[in-house]
């Protein structure tokens, strides 16, 4: 997210108090708590797959932003709720129940027991890591800009933006906002958008110059706006503080949730080690061999910035 991401995505939380009132839940909440008794605390949560196994199903959070988790048709479809499904049958737990909330509500909502996981292709962020576990990458996608056709401006990059005096747009608790700053654009020439649809259409209506959103989350944005005059740059990799900014995102699962996480991501490296079953898995959503994150890139590398 990017797109609200990304795709990834790829979000810094801005507020905690959206909460109330924003999700809309496409399955039953469990009644279960998974904190500790009279301490409200996160719990060791060894248990927690088991009893996931037990109920027959996991509730997971998203945010509808394609092509990381949407609904098509009324049915939960993009690269996370996809991969997630696959792991989550091989543990044992065959149902995915869906909550839809706002990006920036996901980690609020996670912490307060709306949903066992969040399933929205989220970038891997240290300011997130403080808060919440992370499963090993799922993807890797570097940043793009979509500029009108013809690209007036004849930007490429976030660098260039700032030195042409682009206005770019970026979704809002999205970590191209950070990356901009970091570029050098200034605070008011970013515009904080709530879609990647509303990007598209203020882009198209000279609101903006440039949006600014994970390469796989523009090439979506354009394969499904086939008929709008704009066009996506070739990727690049942000750097912030001289650290390049790779796109990572994965699952997120509450601190205590190790037991959980863990089996998630053995699982997860069996698909993520072998780069045709994750086309055949995730192709349909314009993944590629490309988004195959490497070995060698970890989470626990990324929380620590």
């Amino acid at each position: 997210m990017t797109g609200g991401a990304d795709p990834g995505r790829r979000r810094f939380l801005t507020r905690a108090s959206l909460l109330a009132g924003l999700a809309v839940t496409a399955g039953p909440l469990a009644a279960c708590t998974r904190t500790q008794p009279g301490t409200g605390a996160p719990r060791d949560d060894g248990g927690l797959l088991a009893e996931l196994r037990r109920q027959g199903f996991v509730r997971v959070g998203f945010a509808g932003e394609a092509p990381y988790g949407f609904q098509d048709g009324g049915e939960l479809a993009g690269e996370a709720p996809t991969l997630h499904r696959e792991i989550f049958t091989a543990l044992g737990v065959r149902e995915l129940r869906s909550t839809l909330t706002e990006f920036g509500a996901l980690i609020p909502g996670l912490l307060a027991g709306r949903f066992d996981v969040v399933s929205a292709g989220m970038s891997i962020t240290p300011e997130r890591c403080a808060k919440v576990l992370f499963s090993e990458p799922e993807f890797v996608s570097p940043t793009a800009l979509m500029v009108r056709a013809g690209n007036p401006k004849g930007v490429g990059d976030l660098a260039s933006c700032a030195a042409t005096g682009a206005t770019v747009g970026v979704l809002t608790a999205a970590v191209e906002a950070s990356y901009a700053k970091a570029a050098g654009v200034p605070d008011d020439a970013v515009k904080t958008l709530a879609r990647q649809q509303d990007g598209l259409d203020a882009l198209l209506a000279g609101r903006i110059d440039a949006f600014a959103l994970t390469a796989i989350s523009l090439r979506w944005l354009a394969r499904t706006n086939r008929d709008a005059a704009v066009e996506v740059t070739e990727p690049f990799v942000p750097v912030v503080g001289g650290v390049r900014q790779l796109g990572a995102g994965g699952a997120v699962f509450r601190s205590g949730a190790t037991g959980l996480r863990d089996a998630f991501n053995r699982e997860l490296l069996r698909i993520t080690g072998a780069p045709d079953r994750f086309v055949e898995l995730v192709g349909r959503y314009g993944f590629t061999d490309r988004e195959v994150p490497p070995r060698t890139l970890r989470t626990a590398d990324l929380c620590a910035g």
